[in-house]
């Protein structure tokens, strides 16, 4: 009776552990379990050097915005953490407003689908995912519109798992990934149909260089939109808790710079969009976005220990819980700023690129 006793522990034992380690707290389509964590095309002995350089270098705020490294650093902050967000948010890498009666994927979907419909694509149109990731918007933007998507990503390792998600969801003859610097991107003039970036543009050293870019793939006539991380006018940079609050963002989410929301548009202006619209998608009635924040401290105290037990196994690289802890300081840098309301991350901005202008011969 004492040896089942025994083994019937043991079984119970190694189930709770399987379920704790395997199960719990994956992404929310399970895209990534906690035990293929990895430091994306970092090699696992090299993650814990790469995540103290990048922490170095975005702990400079004021040197930041003049180098020409930060691509690189971008694309060492997407290899640090593309994991972890798989694991723990889902294929989504952005907010959106939380919606009564919804769940976070139906509410995330739904701000997917909008940013698509301000756009005004038909099926068959070929339109251009500004800052791709893995794809998760991709595809919920693909399978609503039935619009042709390519996305654009830095991120080697991330154009690899896009495209294993969008051969799983079926998607892959509607969505293409190109790896490539949205800076310098390697497409043609006025190749598409129209663009969008979801908390994307955030990363660039200077944002007229992005827009431009988007400017110059557009079809004349066509619609972008973007939702743009940016300080409210509830931001004082004479407070020093608000510039706190402004700099760990900056820091934990590999930005060069948080812009302020009147930039946006004169920014888009400067460069020939025409601004068709222009509000803050976090304001009132909207929900709080950042609640799901608030909600996940529990969980992050789970996934902590997971991610230090697989790091203490040597499962997952060393570095990961350095990275993990720097995730969860930069949630609660994002709470404040949401609760604060001196930030946002959905500034949204509709341009529409003008159409040619036709000459007219004048005869003499």
């Amino acid at each position: 009776m004492d040896s089942l006793a025994l083994f019937f522990t043991g079984a119970l034992l190694a189930g709770g552990i399987y379920w704790f380690v395997c199960v719990l707290g994956p992404a929310e389509q399970k895209g990534k379990r906690a035990v293929d964590l990895s430091g994306g095309s970092i090699s696992a002995e090299n993650v814990q050097d790469n995540y103290d350089k990048y922490w170095s270098f975005f702990r400079r705020p004021k040197e930041i915005e003049t180098t020409e490294k930060v691509p690189d650093f971008v694309d060492t902050f997407y290899n640090l953490v593309t994991d972890i967000y798989e694991w723990g948010w889902g294929q989504s890498f952005h907010f959106s407003p939380s919606i009564p009666g919804k769940s976070h994927g139906e509410a995330t979907r739904l701000h997917e689908e909008m940013a698509v419909d301000l756009i005004n694509v038909k099926p068959g149109d070929r339109i251009l995912d500004v800052g791709c990731g893995v794809g998760g918007p991709m595809r919920a933007i693909a399978a609503h519109s039935r619009a042709k998507v390519v996305g654009i990503t830095i991120n080697d390792y991330q154009v690899n798992r896009a495209r294993t998600h969008n051969k799983k969801a079926g998607l892959d003859s509607l969505c293409e990934v190109v790896q490539g610097n949205f800076l310098e991107m390697p497409f043609p003039e006025n190749s598409f149909d129209g663009a969008y970036s979801i908390e994307a543009t955030c990363h660039a050293p200077k944002l007229e260089e992005v827009y431009a870019e988007i400017f110059r793939v557009l079809k004349p006539g066509s619609l972008y939109v973007s939702y743009e991380w940016v300080t409210t006018d509830k931001y004082k940079d004479s407070d020093p808790e608000h510039v706190e609050v402004i700099q760990g963002i900056e820091r934990g989410d590999a930005l060069p710079g948080l812009r302020n929301y009147t930039d946006i548009a004169e920014t888009a202006r400067k460069v020939g969009f025409e601004v068709v619209k222009e509000k803050d998608l976090a304001k009132p009635p909207a929900q709080p976005w950042w609640t799901r924040l608030k909600m996940g401290r529990i969980a992050y105290w789970r996934n902590h220990i997971v991610v230090t037990v697989l790091s203490a196994l040597g499962i997952a690289p060393k570095g990961t819980v350095d990275v993990h802890e720097m995730l969860f300081k930069t949630a609660d840098y994002l709470t404040r700023g949401g609760d604060s309301g001196i930030f946002t991350p959905m500034h949204m901005i509709l341009c529409r690129k003008p159409e040619k202008k036709t000459e007219t011969a004048t005869n003499s």
